[in-house]
């Protein structure tokens, strides 16, 4: 893989040169209902296993196979999970086992992890599953004794063995782990919910319909919630919020509303475990009835049913499977007698480890909170990230303006800059209706810049933005163009129609325009307004924030269509193909894009390389070849080289491949753009605009004096973005030093820690820092302020 990643600062790194897994036996088991991603999670550890010198078995069939012993517990080889990233469910097979829950079922268990020297075990499923794990660790010694007395194993074998190790990974559709912004799988859940959502607005539409969507969660409402944020619902039934009594009329007047507001269809999202107040369930029949006694509205119900855990797994669970699958064998090979089992989960953006009891406990506190009726303590159980989702849906559900915040008289403008990205129009939704129920005045600034300095500014309303979640591209308009040359006649349309506040969305034009708008606040008294910037780009390129709107979406553009590339040589012999990505300089496309992929070797301008590292590719992928893998993929990202081009790669490969295998190339364009924006990106969207909106409110009456709006501080025009666990405020003009303006990127970025992670599954010898890695930390009640992550979906 290309190039060297720099000096290597050994004295303050730890490298995990040093953690061998030589003469340990790791296995690795699905268990519980299966998730779109487990494969991910399976190949990662199988890889990494074998990577670090230890002997890595599949257990298949959960913890059934591990009772049933013989040919369920089998060696893992490196080809042997080849091809399974892109699978949905779980290639190795789950079931539910009553066997392991009786004492008798466990002891069989252990006696077969003993006879093939088994002590490392990675545990990927729900908190049922790995309830059952921890017991069994604390079993264990016991167990051991009880074998000997059987004479089943020797005293020497009970030494060699005498310590279970412990890792959980969840995989589980529902999102209902707590300690854990997302669990495997969810993500695609959402997907397949969202493509039916879309789909059935489109016949909703034609008809004037209303339609009752069922969705799984039977004691969560993270799917339901979710999805109703993306695709802007007109109501929503989950079982953490209740409603209230004489919750039937005001949802049935709420209909009638939106119906009289020209919109021609009702969207009513329903969590399988929905209740009312009374603990009496709601039902999509009950709300069928109600919906046509009430209205006389035509009326269909659709249950999605187990649509939801099909399908490929999205780019978000590849990457988050192979994330935690790697950092799994990190804390096995870490682990010491004093460890308790963890699970490796994520917050915000990091890779953590949290004692798996503690998490364990806290998801059953939410049930207990919830059966004692104490809702809002269920909710706040439930963690951050279904806490924000909470109060944006509240947020943008209510019309009516803040009574203490009507007639603000404040007049705040909206506006995109840069190339189009998916979701930036869920993010201008969210930002008008916000500003709406904050009793701002909201103004719509169409095609950017240009737009601005020509007047192309109109008031929008509640109204005007609905349905504009799950649409791609930007409605507003948007250019390229620079504020610089135009200050006066903006300064001019500023004043004309009295703006005073700006939020600005968009990629790397819109962070330079607001640093050129920033700067000549000194001569423009009608910049010295509060400012804020929200980045939406598929390159994910603006210093200071790790994600932007837009890229999930190319992601899985990307992703989806090197699936299908890779099928086209399904029957032909060894093939590899040379793709292209955009991204500019910026290398997150191709090396995320890369790692979701299962790419062989991806090419990026930050990581230099030159016609050597190119010849030790070729002759990687040429040795590969020669075992039973059939297929690679060379990822190049359009800016990584000016000399060593596509074509230039390609033709290298092609020669240097002659005999073994051919060559394709593919340049994936502006599809990367295009599309509907990603469940992701359309939740980003509407909550980071949503947070941006309460900033702007907040700043504007720190603000107001005096009758007018000023200010000049440098906190007042700021970018929000999503940095490690936390959503934050940075002031554009401190950005400006982590800024190469020559390459449009920032100078330091998070996402080059994946590619040690993306070399190593795809068997190159590498250096990998896991100074970063997840330390163990504990499950808090109530997060510290500063760590208000509201990013994390």
């Amino acid at each position: 893989m290309a190039g060297a990643t720099g000096p290597k600062r050994q004295d303050t790194r730890k490298f995990f040169e040093n953690l061998s897994g030589a003469g340990k036996c790791i296995a690795v088991l699905t268990s519980g209902g299966d998730a779109q991603g487990m494969n991910g999670a399976v190949r990662a550890v199988v890889r990494m296993g074998i990577y670090v010198g230890a002997k890595v078995y599949f257990i298949h069939e959960g913890y059934q196979g591990m009772v049933d012993g013989g040919d369920y517990i089998k060696e893992a080889t490196w080809e042997s999970v080849s091809s399974v990233l892109q699978v949905g469910g779980t290639v190795i097979g789950s079931a539910r086992c009553k066997e392991f829950r009786s004492h008798e079922g466990r002891l069989k268990a252990a006696h077969n992890l003993v006879q093939r020297g088994i002590t490392y075990l990675c545990v990927i499923g729900g908190d049922g599953s790995l309830t059952g794990a921890n017991l069994f660790r604390e079993e264990w010694s016991g167990l051991l004794n009880e074998l000997i007395e059987q004479g089943l194993i020797d005293e020497e074998a009970a030494r060699s063995h005498s310590q279970l190790h412990i890792v959980g990974m969840v995989g589980s559709i529902d999102n209902d782990f707590c300690g854990t912004d997302m669990t495997i799988g969810t993500d695609s859940a959402l997907h397949r919910i969202i493509e039916v959502v879309d789909a059935i607005m489109t016949t909703a539409q034609s008809h004037q319909r209303t339609f009752v969507l069922e969705v799984m969660g039977r004691h969560c409402g993270y799917l339901a919630l979710v999805s109703a944020l993306a695709c802007g619902a007109d109501w929503v039934f989950i079982p953490e919020m209740p409603p209230e009594d004489g919750w039937e009329d005001n949802m049935c007047q709420k209909l009638s509303e939106n119906r009289a507001d020209k919109k021609r269809l009702n969207i009513i999202i329903v969590a399988e475990g929905a209740i009312d107040c009374h603990n009496k369930a709601i039902t999509p029949d009950y709300i069928k009835d109600l919906v046509v006694s009430h209205l006389g509205f035509d009326t269909r119900v659709t249950i999605l049913g187990h649509v939801q855990r099909g399908g490929t797994p999205s780019a978000f669970d590849r990457i988050l499977a192979s994330r935690m699958g790697v950092e799994a064998v990190l804390a096995l090979l870490e682990a010491s007698t004093d460890t308790p089992a963890c699970v490796v989960s994520l917050v915000g953006n990091q890779a953590v480890r949290l004692p798996l009891m503690e998490c364990v406990q806290m998801t059953q506190e939410v049930q207990k909170a919830m059966d004692e009726k104490k809702f809002d303590e269920a909710v706040r159980l439930r963690g951050r990230s279904f806490e924000n989702n909470l109060s944006t849906y509240r947020l943008l559900a209510s019309q009516t303006a803040r009574s203490d915040l009507q007639n603000s008289s404040f007049n705040v403008a909206v506006m995109n800059v840069g190339a189009p990205a998916a979701g930036m129009n869920a993010a201008v939704r969210s930002a008008v209706r916000v500003g709406i129920t904050e009793g701002h005045k909201m103004f719509a600034v169409n095609d950017g810049f240009e737009g601005f300095y020509k007047g192309q500014i109109k008031e929008i309303k509640w109204g005007d933005v609905g349905g504009w979640t799950g649409q791609g591209g930007s409605l507003l308009g948007t250019k390229r163009t620079l504020p610089a040359k135009h200050l006066d006649e903006i300064a001019e349309q500023m004043r004309i129609h009295n703006i005073t506040a700006l939020l600005v969305i968009g990629g790397f034009e819109a962070y330079v325009g607001l640093l050129e708008l920033s700067s000549a606040r000194d001569k423009y008294p009608e910049f010295c307004v509060p400012m804020v910037m929200i980045p939406a780009t598929v390159s994910n390129n603006i210093p200071g924030s790790d994600l932007s709107i837009g890229s999930d979406t190319a992601l899985n553009a990307i992703t989806d269509t090197c699936d299908r590339i890779k099928q086209s040589a399904s029957g032909t012999k060894r093939r590899v193909f040379i793709i292209e990505t955009m991204g500019g300089y910026c290398g997150y496309l191709a090396t995320v894009g890369g790692l979701a992929a299962g790419a062989d070797t991806v090419y990026i301008y930050e990581e230099p390389f030159d016609i050597r590292d190119l010849q030790a590719n070729v002759e990687h992928l040429t040795q590969k070849m020669k075992t039973s893998i059939q297929r690679g993929l060379v990822l190049r990202n359009e800016n990584c080289n000016e000399n060593f081009t596509t074509d230039f790669i390609y033709q290298l490969y092609s020669e240097e491949g002659r005999g073994v295998f051919d060559c394709r190339k593919n340049i994936l364009g502006h599809m990367q753009q295009g599309g509907a924006p990603s469940p992701f990106d359309r939740n980003f969207g509407t909550k980071v605009a949503a947070k941006a909106i309460q900033w702007i409110t907040q700043t504007l009456k720190e603000s107001y004096k005096e009758g007018r709006v000023f200010t000049n501080s440098e906190d007042t025009a700021c970018l929000l973005g999503m940095r490690r666990r936390a959503m934050v405020f940075q002031p554009v003009a401190q950005l400006r030093e982590e800024t190469d303006f020559v390459h449009r990127i920032p100078k330091e970025q998070w996402w080059l820690k994946l590619r040690p992670l993306m070399k190593i599954l795809a068997k190159y010898k590498t250096s990998y820092d896991v100074s970063d890695a997840g330390q163990l930390e504990h499950v808090t009640r109530v997060r510290p302020k500063e760590n208000d992550a509201s990013a994390a979906i």
